[in-house]
């Protein structure tokens, strides 16, 4: 079994800062990819950005120069730094693993953390 476990999220003020964290756990082999999407009330699941295990980044462009994906491979970690946060920044934050490898060769598709609310508002 694997499972994704973000934390970190919480209300605050515009302009600020907040650092998501998501920890994969289980048996883990290899995950290659990780990444963190948000769904604001009413509105679709939306990519926020996605980092592989040699580091290449991808953001939205509603995030890009504000937010920075980063993960430690070691621990199976990655991890989101928000900055100059907007309202237009609030809502529900997931992380996700495409396919997690396993030890013993089991393959894991498309895991989904619990999600972890982040407000922005004065």
């Amino acid at each position: 079994q694997v499972q994704l476990v973000e934390s970190g999220g919480g209300l605050v003020q515009p302009g600020g800062s907040l650092r998501l964290s998501c920890e994969a756990s289980g048996s883990i082999f290899s995950i290659y990819r990780m990444g963190w999407y948000r769904q604001a009330p009413g509105k679709q699941r939306e990519l926020v950005a996605t980092i592989t295990s040699g580091g290449s980044t991808k953001y939205a462009d509603p995030v890009k120069g504000r937010f920075t994906i980063s993960r430690d491979n070691a621990k199976n970690t990655v991890y989101l730094q928000m900055n100059s946060l907007k309202p237009e920044d609030t809502a529900v934050y997931y992380c996700n693993a495409p396919a997690v490898v396993a030890i013993g060769g089991n393959r894991y598709l498309e895991v989904w953390g619990q999600g972890t609310q982040v407000t922005v508002s004065s």
